[in-house]
């Protein structure tokens, strides 16, 4: 699926004008006439099918934003930006085909996208094969950005290693230190859990269990009885999409809740809206929230704009969906323009330690020794209702902490990953 966000005569004429509007990380730049009748095209690859569909349609609308900011801005190069989007289904295979294709018939010169992590995986091996960068959105697996990381791939979204870190003596001191953990059994589950485990050894907490279970699963009822049994302080919930819902659902069903307290990595909007309110219950890692001084900042006022502008066009708030969907598309744009070239070394080059504002309060930058994004991780507690207000404001974040307090050293880093730019 092509997109031209605005039409050509009205992108020259907007070129021309140079329009004075401020947004993130935007060049101060004029193009000519010539050089926009020229496009640059912008793989991007989620899943819109499947067990994470939700989340891949916010990832998508949020990247739409910030294409059409740059677009309205002249382009990148004195050039039209046009994304093409495929449904990769959470399926590796799928989405290298994907990527393939975007590159070698779509003429595509970058790739982002990705919610499953064996997703972000497989397409990250696939770019580089192909020799284009790729801006992970969405897939949180520590080894894209550890002991499988290339010079081609950045990761948007926190790593699980900060996720874990975030909450887990959150979880320690808020509600107990016998664990017991339900998780995804692919790469995405496999790095929470390692995480987890990580912050148990050093809180003087002990994970009880950690069952696995497929991705897709529906009926969790197996697994609910033993969690019981068990009688842990905590059961820390690793799933995401479909499986969260599912697995809330039917332990809400069980009593589950009333007897044991529960957390976990991320509480995703997506996720959270389409349970009943009886069930939105417990403490959960946010990694982006759409409104308040502690995530947005009171003089930034870019994460307001973004939060009002999305929620006009869409209907619903933004979420942290939407906040990585348009952070890969701006900075992947941005490192275009300030490279002022479309090779990928180039572009790749100008992303690291580059520090840039965004849609929350406080600076980021990609490292240059893992290619993963340094910002800030928020812990919240759900409120069943949400305010009178909005609906859908269920997540009352308490907390804050900063990248460098949740993120690996950067010594542990350089002994499982070498970029080896070519």
């Amino acid at each position: 699926m092509s997109e031209h966000p605005i039409s050509r005569d009205k992108f020259i004429k907007g070129a021309a004008a140079g329009t004075a509007a401020v947004s993130i990380g935007f060049p101060a730049f004029i193009p000519s006439r010539g050089k926009a009748a020229d496009v640059i095209k912008i793989g991007h690859t989620d899943p819109l099918s499947g067990v994470y569909a939700d989340l891949g349609r916010s990832q998508v609308r949020g990247a739409q934003l910030a294409l059409e900011h740059w677009n309205k801005r002249g382009g990148v190069l004195g050039r039209e930006v046009v994304r093409v989007v495929e449904d990769e289904q959470a399926n590796p295979g799928v989405g290298v085909e994907k990527v393939r294709k975007l590159v070698n018939e779509d003429k595509c010169i970058g790739i982002i996208g990705t919610v499953s992590s064996a997703n972000t995986l497989s397409e990250s091996g696939a770019t580089l094969a192909l020799n284009v960068p790729f801006v992970d959105a969405g897939g949180h697996t520590d080894d894209a950005v550890g002991k499988q990381c290339h010079w081609n791939t950045f990761m948007t979204c926190h790593q699980t290693w900060m996720v874990t870190h975030a909450t887990g003596y959150t979880f320690a001191k808020q509600l107990g230190k016998r664990w017991y953990m339900v998780t995804p059994d692919y790469a995405f589950g496999h790095s929470l859990a390692a995480g987890y485990i990580d912050v148990a050894s050093k809180a003087g907490a002990t994970v009880i269990k950690n069952v696995l279970t497929p991705l897709g699963t529906s009926d969790f009822s197996p697994y609910i009885p033993q969690i019981l049994s068990a009688k842990p302080d905590v059961v820390i919930v690793n799933l995401a999409g479909n499986d969260f819902i599912n697995f809330m659902k039917q332990g809400s069903q069980f009593g589950l809740f009333n007897k044991i307290n529960v957390g976990g990595w991320a509480a995703e909007l997506e996720t959270i809206w389409a349970l009943p309110p009886e069930v939105r219950v417990g403490y959960w890692g946010s990694e982006w929230y759409y409104k308040g001084d502690i995530v947005l900042g009171k003089g930034n006022t870019a994460g307001k704009q973004f939060a009002e502008e999305y929620r006009k066009r869409f209907g619903t708030p933004a979420t942290a969906r939407s906040c990585f969907g348009y952070v890969a598309m701006d900075r992947m744009l941005w490192a275009i323009s300030e490279a002022k070239s479309t090779d990928a070394v180039k572009i790749c080059r100008a992303l690291e330690n580059q520090k840039f504002k965004s849609l929350w309060e406080g600076e980021a930058y990609y490292r240059d020794i893992n290619h993963a994004l340094m910002w800030p991780m928020w812990v919240g507690k759900l409120r069943p209702n949400g305010t009178p207000e909005d609906k859908y404001d269920v997540i009352d974040i308490v907390d804050v902490e900063p990248a460098d307090k949740v993120a690996p050293d950067a010594d542990s880093i350089k002994k499982i990953c070498s970029l080896a730019y070519p």
